[in-house]
């Protein structure tokens, strides 16, 4: 079910990463994740203060209950968002937990595991630009910090409506730019000072993950220029929700 990844090689150098495009950038995002797959889940409550499961139970108030029906929750990494999608659906319905790293969907694996949820959660090692599933195939697509990690959005987007039911939604978590200057300007200084420091020194990577990671938020649309990405890729409505005074943002899109 979760295949051998080929590793990207080690001359890739990560902390140019979110300026690249193309199999470069994604070879040099899968080892930067597969090297600190096993602190993901601590770093991610360490750095984000425990904020993350708020946001991730708030992605789940925009997703349509829908009785047996079908999620796939893309970049799924240790599962979490998975396994919400499985409490939201009542028990009755399927997940699949698609992630393109093999290292951090072992991890999610793992947990789904200890849950007893192998049954109704299944996972898959995929990339989001090229989904092996038929056309109007899910209910729900979710993505939690996922596409800022993609290189063709444009691409992973058109694949998302595609396997898509009519009427279904496409639930995107993401990072986003805060809406006030102080904001903006305290959340730099945590972004490109201390979270490489702390996330460095818990995870001991040398990798530059944490570098990468702030750089790739800069570099990300904002929350109006990716509703337009989504209107672009041919979704009906969307729409958008801040968290935390914009630094994570909902976007909702419709097919």
């Amino acid at each position: 079910m979760v295949p051998t990844l080929e590793k990207p090689s080690k001359a890739d150098t990560p902390k140019s990463v979110s300026t690249w495009t193309g199999e470069a950038r994604e070879h040099a995002v899968q080892r930067m994740f597969t090297a600190i797959a096993g602190f993901y889940d601590l770093n991610n409550s360490l750095l984000s203060f425990g904020l993350h499961h708020h946001w991730k139970k708030r992605a789940m108030q925009y997703v349509a209950s829908v009785q047996g029906g079908r999620a796939l929750d893309l970049g799924a990494g240790t599962g979490d968002l998975a396994i919400l999608l499985d409490q939201h659906g009542g028990q009755t319905g399927q997940v699949v937990a698609a992630d393109l790293n093999e290292a951090m969907l072992r991890v999610g694996l793992g947990k789904i595991q200890e849950k007893g949820l192998g049954d109704r959660i299944s996972c898959f090692q995929m990339n989001a630009e090229h989904l092996t599933f038929q056309d109007n195939t899910f209910d729900t697509v979710t993505a939690g910090f996922c596409i800022r990690n993609v290189g063709n959005r444009s691409q992973a987007f058109t694949e998302i409506r595609r396997v898509l039911k009519p009427g279904g939604r496409f639930v995107c978590l993401e990072f986003s730019q805060p809406t006030t200057a102080v904001l903006r300007a305290l959340y730099d200084f945590y972004s490109f000072k201390l979270l490489p420091w702390v996330g460095t020194v818990v995870a001991r990577d040398g990798t530059g993950v944490y570098e990468y990671l702030p750089a790739s938020i800069r570099t990300f649309p904002d929350q109006e220029r990716l509703r337009e990405l989504l209107l672009k890729a041919g979704f009906q409505q969307v729409d958008y929700h801040n968290l935390s005074g914009g630094i994570v943002a909902i976007h909702i899109a419709v097919k």
